[in-house]
């Protein structure tokens, strides 16, 4: 997590160069990949209509395990029938530099973004009796989209997120859990098994996203 914290840092550092600036704090959910939410902070004309916004975003994956795939001993869809299981996370570090196009209509206004991704991805199939194996990667990647914001009451706002992004292939690590006890494989891009591995350990490679929520300007 210390690239999550030197983001962070960055973000609220150039953030913090604008003197008295005005700051956005933002909570939207919707769908990327699974249900999904961010949280966000966004400082606007920081030059001009230019801007920074640092945000995560947390998604439960709606597919973790790709059921056709096989590695050999039965695709995961055979072993569903029986009970196997499957669950998994997304966990979106993004740092975006925004581009206000100001009010569209009245109490209406459109930010563009595009910026970095960091991503921690993480898939279960779990076969019960402690028999189960997790995939796990973090990959880098690019994203951009759009927020457009109408104005509620005050300084709040209901605020919608439309957008994508790609994430780069990366190290794969797997944990499995056997009777007859827990190995730990890496599998890098290279590996001659790294296809098979990536098939089967579903995670973004481009993800699209709409989400809405509320944001609040102060």
């Amino acid at each position: 997590m210390k690239l999550t914290s030197l983001v962070a840092v960055t973000a609220l550092a150039t953030a913090a160069t604008a003197g008295a600036q005005t700051f956005e704090l933002g909570l939207t959910g919707g769908y990327a990949g699974g249900l999904s939410g961010e949280a966000f902070i966004h400082s606007p004309n920081l030059v001009g209509p230019v801007g920074v916004k640092f945000g995560v975003a947390y998604a439960r994956a709606a597919d973790a395990i790709r059921d056709s795939s096989d590695l050999g001993a039965g695709t995961f869809a055979s072993y569903k029938t029986s009970g196997a299981t499957e669950s998994g996370t997304h966990t979106i570090v993004g740092l975006d530099a925004t581009y206000g196009l100001g009010e569209l209509a009245p109490g209406v206004d459109t930010t563009l973004y595009a910026g970095a991704r960091y991503g921690m991805f993480k898939s279960t199939e779990d076969y019960g009796s402690n028999i189960n194996a997790t995939y796990s990667t973090s990959s880098l990647g690019l994203g951009g989209g759009a927020m457009v914001s109408y104005a509620l009451s005050g300084n709040l706002s209901l605020v919608g997120d439309l957008g994508a992004d790609y994430f780069f292939k990366s190290t794969i690590n797997r944990v499995n859990n056997t009777a007859a006890g827990k190995t730990t494989d890496t599998y890098a891009t290279n590996d001659p098994n790294y296809a098979g591995i990536s098939d089967r350990f579903v995670r973004p490679g481009v993800q699209f996203k709409a989400r809405v929520g509320i944001k609040y300007v102060f």
